[in-house]
Parts: C-alpha cells; sequence; structure tokens
C-alpha cells in the first residue's frame, strides 16, 4: 500500500468543548451541473432544500467532496451555473453554520474562491475531529487504500502546480468545455460499477483497516466517492461510513454527540449496505 497519500499526516482540526452538544451532518457527491434521476437543476434545487433544513439545527456541515461535476476557478472566472447552491451556503455561513468542504477527484480544482467569499474551510486531504468521546477520520476517498494506480498517478499529474497554470491558459469556453467532457467520461467509465465489492476488494475498508493496524484507529471512518450508501463494522468495531451519492440516492449522515445514524433525504426507497 505504497500510495503517498496513505502516508499523509492527518490534519487534526480543533477539538470541540466536550460538555457541549453538537449536531454535525455530513453528505457528499453532489455532482452538480448533470442530471441524475431528475434534472440538473431540480437536483440542485433539491439539495439546497435540504441544506436549509440541515442549517436549522446543524453546528457544522461537512460536504465530503465532487460537489460539482467539474469545476476550475480561473483567476477571474469559474464555471457558471450553481448559483442556488452557492446562494444557500452563503445564507448558512451568515446565519453561523460552519462550513468544511472537501475537494474530490471532480473538483479537486477548487482554490481559494469559496474559502475568501463565504469563510469557509477547505480541506484537500484527510482529516480528523472530535466531539466528546468520539474520534472521526473524514475525507473524499479518492487515492486511498491499495490499487487504481493510473488514477493515482493521474491525480498527481493534476494536483501539480504546472499542471494547474498551464490549464488556466487555455480560454474559459475551451477549457471547461474539455474538462466536462472528461468528466463525464470518468463517469460513464464508472457506471456499473456502484457494487460493494466486500471488504477483501473495498479499497476504502483496506484503507481503514490500515489505519487501525498502525495504531491510528478511529470510532467513525466518513468518506464519499464510492457513491454507495455503506454503514460497515471494521475489525476493532469502528464503523467505516461511505456517504453515498446525490445523483439517485440522496444520503446523508447525521452526528448528535452520542450517535451517528444515516438516512436518505426525500427517498424512502433507500438502502444502506452492511
Amino acid at each position: 500500500m505504497g500510495c503517498p497519500l496513505q502516508q499523509i499526516r492527518l490534519k487534526w482540526l480543533n477539538s470541540q468543548d466536550k460538555t457541549k452538544t453538537v449536531r454535525v451532518y455530513f453528505a457528499s457527491d453532489f455532482h452538480l451541473g448533470v442530471d441524475g434521476d431528475r434534472p440538473a437543476l431540480e437536483r440542485e434545487r433539491m439539495i439546497v432544500d435540504w441544506l436549509r433544513m440541515a442549517g436549522k439545527d446543524a453546528d457544522t456541515i461537512y460536504l465530503v467532496g465532487d460537489l460539482f461535476d467539474f469545476w476550475f476557478e480561473y483567476r477571474k472566472a469559474a464555471p457558471r451555473g450553481h448559483i442556488r447552491f452557492l446562494g444557500a451556503l452563503a445564507e448558512l455561513r451568515d446565519s453561523g453554520v460552519q462550513l468544511e468542504i472537501f475537494t474530490g477527484n471532480h473538483d479537486m480544482w477548487m482554490f481559494d474562491y469559496l474559502e475568501k467569499e463565504l469563510n469557509l474551510n477547505i480541506h484537500r486531504a484527510p482529516i480528523r475531529q472530535k466531539w466528546g468521546d468520539h474520534e472521526f477520520v473524514i475525507g473524499h476517498g479518492d487515492g486511498l487504500g491499495p490499487g487504481d494506480h493510473g488514477y493515482k498517478r493521474l491525480k498527481r499529474v493534476f494536483a501539480h502546480p504546472w499542471a494547474q497554470w498551464l490549464f488556466a491558459r487555455l480560454h474559459p469556453n475551451l477549457g471547461i468545455s474539455i474538462a466536462e467532457y472528461w468528466s463525464g467520461k470518468s463517469r460513464a467509465q464508472n457506471e456499473g460499477a456502484e457494487d460493494f465489492l466486500g471488504p477483501e476488494s473495498e479499497w476504502l475498508i483496506q484503507y481503514c483497516e490500515d489505519q487501525i493496524s498502525k495504531g491510528d484507529p478511529a470510532d467513525f471512518f466518513i468518506f464519499g466517492h464510492r457513491h454507495l450508501t455503506i454503514d460497515y463494522k471494521l475489525s476493532n468495531g469502528s464503523r467505516y461510513i461511505n456517504l453515498g451519492e446525490w445523483m439517485h440516492t440522496r444520503s446523508y449522515a447525521v452526528y448528535d454527540g452520542k450517535e451517528l445514524s444515516i438516512k436518505h433525504y426525500k427517498n424512502k426507497e433507500g438502502h444502506i449496505i452492511k
């Protein structure tokens, strides 16, 4: 398991007061800009409805990567669209809800625009957090665990400042069109791969078990990326949670300071893999 990403020293966020009751929401893989079980604009409105619902009692909302199907911030431009979503984030911040956003493999070229405009935090690698007696590892999940070596090499290229500088030299009309094409191709290649492969083949489960074996456990390992809603008990009793996606299932997790539960938003047919 020699991927450099697995050698990351996970960043700790400031732990909160154990005496304070917290309510934390987690969601991932909105893939804004593409259709799912309904048109893209209708999906965006539903995501905004969920954000406003969560914001009524949330202390913090974690959006764990691939929020956009593609995102690149030119110095003076950003992809058009997503106005309702960005406005909802602004409303949440103005009301005092903390937002923690992770980059994913579809929106790794998110830089400082949202941080500066909305005063939120952007994370590019897994982090550790603790509430009360529970310790969490949170990240998007791409590039972790064994396997997928082709993607890991590609990610190192895309994450390099020179690659970002070269892409920024393209006119936005051309650059964004090219990126949207490749983003769609990536999704098409992975269609039909959303089956639970079992603990021996699920790379994120293996990543979690590897952290445990190294003496670096957590009570909850929370990831996205996989497009499956998973609540899997690991060898030491910890839970690996995959948040699923919002193109079809609309699953999310809530932590109330004592328990973590997985829910589905306006989807009575949603199920959880255990």
